[in-house]
C-alpha cells in the first residue's frame, strides 16, 4: 500500500493539473471499489476545484459542495491524461476537467476508494486520525505522551494512525534504525531522549522521501503516469540478512504485527 510520501507525491503531481480548473463531470465505469462510490460523487458537475489536499494517506479534492476523498489502496494510481485518451483496463473513474484533461483512477485490485465528504462535515474515516507527522502537531511531547501509556512494541505504536498518521511499515523500520531503537521494545520503556530523537527522525525520513519522490512528478503528464513506490536508498527495510550499513552485523528480520520488521541487534537497543 502506498505510504505517506507516495501519496504526497501524487498530490504534488496532480495539483497543477486540477487546481483552478472546473470539474465538468465524473465518469464511473466501475463503482464497486473497496466501497461503493456514492451518488454524491458521480452526480458532480460544473464545480470549481478549490484545492487538492492530503490527510494521512487520503487525497481530498476540495469543491464548494464538499470534498472528493481518494484512497489508492494497494494497487491504485492516478494519472492525468488528455480527455480523448481511451480508458485502459482497470481505469475505473475519470474526473473530467475544463482544460480538456481527465484525472483517471486505475486500480487493478479495487482496494482503493472514492468517497464523499459534504461541506462542514468530517468523514468517519478521517475523524479518528492522529496528527500529521510533518506538522507541529506531532512533536517529541506528543510521542512521549502516547508511549507513556502503551506497553505494545514501539514500532506498532509508531504505526498507529491515532498516534501519528502515515508512518507505514517502510518508514517505521527506517526511522527506528536511525534513532537506534529496537522495534520490539515496549513503548513505555523507551527513554524520553530517544523518543525525542525518533520524532525528529520520522519528520526527516518522510520529508527526504517526498523530496526524492519529486523526481517522478513528470510521470503525471504522461499517459502511463504513476509514481508508485519510487526508488529509495533504504537502510534496513528489505535488507534482512544483509550486513548492517553501520556495523556490518547481519540484519535481523522478523514478523511484528504481521508486518516484516528488519533491525540491527547491535545498533538498536
Amino acid at each position: 500500500m502506498p505510504e505517506l510520501p507516495e501519496v504526497e507525491v501524487s498530490r504534488l503531481g496532480i495539483s497543477p493539473h486540477l487546481q483552478g480548473q472546473q470539474l465538468l463531470a465524473v465518469v464511473a465505469r466501475q463503482r464497486q471499489l473497496r466501497w461503493w462510490i456514492p451518488d454524491e460523487v458521480v452526480q458532480l458537475s460544473n464545480q470549481p476545484i478549490l484545492a487538492v489536499q492530503r490527510r494521512a494517506k487520503y487525497l481530498l479534492i476540495s469543491l464548494p459542495a464538499g470534498d472528493i476523498i481518494l484512497h489508492l489502496g494497494m494497487s491504485g494510481h492516478l494519472k492525468v491524461v488528455a480527455s480523448s485518451t481511451e480508458p485502459a483496463k482497470h481505469d475505473h473513474l475519470d474526473i473530467v476537467l475544463s482544460n480538456k484533461k481527465v484525472l483517471r483512477l486505475n486500480d487493478t485490485r479495487r482496494f482503493g476508494a472514492v468517497l464523499w465528504q459534504a461541506k462542514g462535515e468530517l468523514h468517519p474515516l478521517l475523524a479518528a486520525l492522529g496528527p500529521e507527522p510533518l506538522t507541529d502537531d506531532f512533536s517529541d511531547q506528543t510521542l512521549l505522551n502516547a508511549c507513556s501509556r502503551r506497553s505494545a512494541a514501539i514500532k506498532l505504536v509508531l504505526m498507529d494512525n491515532k498516534v501519528v498518521v502515515g508512518v507505514g511499515n517502510i518508514y517505521a523500520n527506517e526511522a527506528l534504525f536511525k534513532a537506534g531503537i529496537l522495534p520490539t521494545a515496549p513503548a513505555n520503556s523507551v527513554p524520553a531522549a530517544k523518543l525525542a530523537l525518533l520524532s525528529t527522525v520520522v519528520k526527516e525520513t518522510l520529508a527526504a522521501a517526498i523530496v526524492q519522490g519529486g523526481t517522478t512528478l513528470k510521470d503525471f503528464s504522461q499517459a502511463d503516469g504513476k509514481p508508485g513506490y519510487f526508488k529509495q536508498q533504504l537502510l534496513v527495510y528489505g535488507r534482512g540478512g544483509q550486513p548492517c550499513l553501520q556495523c556490518q552485523q547481519p540484519l535481523t528480520e522478523i514478523k511484528l504485527g504481521q508486518r516484516t520488521t528488519v533491525y540491527c541487534s547491535l545498533c538498536q537497543s
